[in-house]
């Protein structure tokens, strides 16, 4: 009799990794930038061999990186969870275009810098009778790996998205020399340590540094501190975007 299989989730364990099941694809990408140095695309680097589960380096220490080696317990990590469980839209300020519309809940970013090329998605979205600036802003927004940025055809109120297969992307960054958030895509549950769900979506990305102050989600410690965050914010106006 075959196994039953497990349903696709991931399970955040106390203090600990993050329990993979449902043989969800793991995959490694690299951020790509531009000639002026913006970031544009993630290419691909490495698939991992598909396992029915697996647990996940939630820590930032385990020499066995990617996966939970149980360094987490030596280290006395703390992994408390401090996101709001609001739904994204409820959390999300809006910027309009006469054809778009753009959610952006800042506390997700995870500082990946899509949204500053050409200008920035928000002043291109009031370009976008311009189909070039149309075309990037929609790139823009759809790349956006934190899921931070969600942009919206006003005519159809459907916000641009790709269709991802359920499936796990480690980014690494190589402008800034550092392993980046864990990109989930495709809608898979995310289970909180308590017991009860976060708000399931197209693209989020979970911290696998220990440090975020937002926990489980990704809010760009992982190559820089606080103080950093705030004037990286200031100087290219992420919170105004």
């Amino acid at each position: 009799m075959a196994a039953e299989k497990k349903e696709q989730k991931i399970k955040i364990i106390k203090d600990g990794p993050y329990m993979v099941t449902g043989a969800l694809p793991l995959y490694e990408q690299v951020i790509v930038t531009d000639e002026a140095g913006h970031t544009m695309e993630l290419m691909d680097e490495k698939e991992y061999p598909l396992q029915e589960s697996y647990t996940l380096c939630r820590c930032g220490s385990s020499k066995k990186k990617p996966f939970c080696d149980g360094t987490h317990r030596q280290v006395g990590f703390n992994g408390s969870e401090t996101a709001s469980r609001k739904p994204y839209l409820e959390k999300a300020e809006i910027f309009e275009s006469p054809e778009l519309k753009l959610t952006d809940a800042h506390e997700f970013c995870d500082h990946s810098r899509f949204c500053l090329r050409a200008g920035g998605i928000r002043d291109l979205i009031q370009k976008s009778d311009d189909p070039e600036a149309r075309r990037t802003a929609i790139e823009e927004a759809m790349i956006c790996p934190s899921g931070r940025l969600v942009l919206w055809d006003k005519k159809t109120d459907k916000p641009f998205e790709k269709e991802f297969e359920p499936s796990l992307v480690l980014v690494n960054d190589s402008q800034k020399d550092c392993e980046g958030p864990i990109w989930v895509r495709g809608g898979i549950p995310i289970e909180s340590a308590d017991g009860s769900l976060y708000e399931s979506r197209n693209r989020v990305t979970l911290c696998r540094c220990g440090k975020s102050e937002n926990k489980p989600y990704c809010d760009g410690s992982h190559w820089m501190n606080s103080q950093q965050k705030l004037q990286f914010r200031k100087k290219w106006g992420l919170d105004e975007i």
